[in-house]
């Protein structure tokens, strides 16, 4: 979602209550508030400024030393701890400073520009984690109010086969059976809404973990699944490992410099007293005598952890590529049930209630035909509320589970 947009759905959504106007919470505002309130995407932000000040830092040279001193001080007879009596005794001030070549320097900023960037993906993972968390939860409390509603039609239709069975009653045309039998599903139907509202409460609550917000009406949910070239590409899994495969990559370049010692120069000046002055330079350089058996080895350990990414890196690309083709695989399984249930289950539920209650009018049927067919449709509607809620979230885990780019700003 462009950012305009986004900022204008996250004001519509906030100014919409404060002006009395009851607009349902749309999808594409939940994820923006999501977004915006998740603490996890926050601290994903903060630890890439932390990263990326660390790369700035990488490649300068490090701090010049300053050296004060005194040489060839007495310590012993008549000019013990004087520093102006033996011409040997100087005091002396310089400087020293190690130097790395520009290539060593140019490795060590890669290395940490690597980390940075790996820093930045874990940011967008946690966003994206924080969109489908709230994807999930936005489906379980839009079907759980249309669950709702549908057990308020079924305690709707017991009151009115127990009112009927009473008149019946007090007509002798019906038994007490039949009554107390409605009166036990109708407390059952009310126990069950009951039930479906302490789950529809607890979806709410789920949701409004994540959005900060409280709705009493949410608009169908819309997702669009993305390419399977998309969705491996941008798989968690898979960001976070190709980040480890950069990481380790420049991590075994910067064990290859190390084979080029870093050498450091100093320059002194000294000063006597009643004799000339003195400057003194140098350079130190290491050597390494034993590079096979150090510096190599280092760089091979870090080749090894090169092969180890690599490896989970392919890994990860083959998990995600089967979770896409079983998502895929499931959610055409699912379509296909819901259309077949719709066609062969819930539109001739709907067909037998229309006969029941036409038939009941022109009193070619009882009033219990008319019930029996009400309750047949209302469960079907139930069990096609199911599979379209099992769709909702494959589809869900198809949209969201992919990183968006940009998706943590």
């Amino acid at each position: 979602m462009p950012i305009s947009r986004s900022r204008a759905a996250t004001l519509a959504a906030a100014l919409l209550p404060a002006l009395g106007v009851a607009a349902p919470l749309t999808l594409d505002q939940a994820l923006e508030l999501a977004l915006q309130r998740s603490a996890a995407t926050r601290a994903g932000q903060a630890g890439t400024l932390s990263a990326t000040e660390t790369a700035r830092a990488a490649g300068q040279l490090p701090d010049p030393m300053l050296k004060v001193g005194v040489d060839n001080l007495p310590v012993t007879g008549a000019d013990r701890f004087s520093t102006t009596r033996d011409s040997m005794t100087m005091k002396r001030v310089g400087v020293s400073q190690e130097w790395l070549s520009s290539d060593k320097r140019e490795a060590r900023q890669a290395s940490a520009q690597a980390q940075a960037d790996r820093e930045a993906t874990m940011a967008r993972v946690a966003g994206g984690e924080a969109r489908l968390q709230t994807a999930l939860a936005y489906i379980d409390a839009y079907c759980a109010a249309q669950a709702l509603a549908l057990s308020n039609v079924a305690e709707h239709h017991l009151h009115e086969e127990l009112a009927a069975a009473k008149a019946r009653l007090a007509s002798a045309s019906a038994s007490g059976h039949e009554v107390l039998a409605l009166t036990s599903a109708r407390g059952l139907a009310e126990d069950e809404s009951a039930e479906v509202r302490q789950a529809q409460n607890a979806a709410h609550v789920a949701l409004l973990r994540w959005v900060g917000v409280s709705s009493d009406e949410l608009a169908p949910p819309v997702m669009v699944p993305v390419a399977q070239s998309e969705f491996v590409g941008n798989h968690p899994i898979v960001l976070a490992a190709q980040r480890d495969v950069d990481l380790a990559r420049r991590e075994a370049t910067v064990a290859q410099t190390n084979r080029q010692p870093n050498w450091t120069w100093e320059v002194s000046y000294g000063q006597r007293t009643g004799y000339s002055d003195m400057v003194s330079f140098g350079v130190s350089i290491p050597l390494p005598i034993a590079a096979s058996q150090r510096q190599d080895r280092e760089t091979a350990a870090r080749l090894a952890l090169v092969d180890k990414g690599e490896a989970a890196l392919a890994e990860a690309t083959r998990a995600a590529t089967a979770e896409y083709q079983t998502l895929t695989s499931d959610g055409q399984r699912l379509s296909e049930r819901i259309e077949r249930y719709r066609a062969a289950v819930v539109l001739p539920a709907q067909q037998r209630t229309a006969a029941a209650l036409a038939g009941y009018r022109s009193n070619q049927n009882p009033l219990m035909a008319l019930f029996e067919a009400r309750h047949a449709e209302v469960e079907a509607q139930r069990k096609l509320l199911a599979l379209q809620k099992e769709l909702a979230r494959t589809q869900a885990q198809l949209a969201f589970k992919p990183v968006v780019a940009g998706v943590a700003r």
